[in-house]
């Protein structure tokens, strides 16, 4: 008998379940990660900040890892920590409806975030430098709880000669994932950000890479010429850089697979992408 779509969805979102199960259960039985990582020499000594996250009280964490998946909530969060230490609905409205703007305004005040004060907000955390703590955070989430697995972010490792800061680290049924996660659009984005990149690849040898950018802007413009040329220099015969699907790009190096993506559609839709893709060539 022919499945309805509805059947057909119902089916997928189990297998989906099942997988994150088995995965927990499959993470609990293989070493923790950072017992992964002692073995290959690495040791943390710092992880996870917390001056620059901006992340409510517990009772609000759910909702807010929700929001967080609206790409222009994100643009949004970015604008109040540029125009600190007070904000105005004018200052904030670049990327949504003055609607939706004052939606997120008070999304903030109600979870403590923020406060009015006169015609202005201000953030009650203090001074934010960046958004990129709380990305490297949402995306550590977004791990956890999509995909079932060990992640910790903010990392920094002590490292003769090479820099030991990863942004995040997940542990991928026994293997390990590093992300490099840049809350910057691709302008403001440099080759020796592309090299250090490398560099740390190349000294943890993890079985993943992925180069992660919270951007919906094309790759193929500035990123990917900037690993193909960094490519040339380590490379006497540089592997390709091609393209998965829309902006996502593979590194065509047998280890670590290496990938560049972006937040086009959705993190979590592209993350999974690249593990289904791995997975795939793992196995094949």
């Amino acid at each position: 008998m022919k499945m309805s779509e509805k059947d057909v969805c119902t089916e997928i979102d189990f297998l989906k379940s099942e997988i994150r199960r088995l995965r927990k259960a499959l993470n609990e039985l293989t070493p923790s990660l950072s017992a992964i990582l002692k073995r290959r020499g690495f040791r943390i000594y710092k992880k996870e900040p917390s001056d620059d996250l901006l992340i409510p009280e517990k009772e609000f964490i759910d909702e807010y890892y929700e929001m967080l998946k609206k790409y222009s909530f994100r643009l949004f969060l970015r604008d109040v920590i540029k125009h600190q230490p007070l904000f105005t609905l004018q200052h904030v409205t670049r990327y949504a409806t003055k609607e939706v703007t004052g939606e997120y305004i008070n999304y903030l005040i109600k979870t403590g975030l923020a406060v009015h004060e006169n015609s202005e907000y201000r953030l009650t955390k203090g001074l934010i430098k960046s958004f990129g703590e709380t990305l490297e955070w949402f995306v550590a989430a977004i791990f956890k709880r999509e995909f079932a697995t060990e992640a910790i972010w903010g990392i920094k490792m002590k490292r003769p000669g090479i820099g030991g800061d990863y942004d995040l680290l997940a542990k991928i049924d026994g293997s390990i994932l590093y992300m490099e996660v840049k809350s910057s659009p691709p302008k403001q984005i440099y080759q020796k950000e592309i090299s250090a990149f490398f560099d740390r690849v190349y000294d943890l040898m993890p079985e993943i890479a992925i180069f992660f950018m919270d951007t919906e802007l094309r790759m193929k413009d500035k990123m990917v010429p900037m690993f193909e040329d960094e490519l040339k220099i380590r490379f006497p015969e540089p592997p390709g850089v091609t393209r998965m699907e829309r902006e996502l790009f593979e590194i065509q190096t047998e280890r670590p697979k290496m990938f560049i993506i972006n937040a086009k559609d959705s993190i979590i839709n592209n993350i999974e992408k690249v593990l289904a893709r791995y997975f795939r060539r793992s196995n094949g």
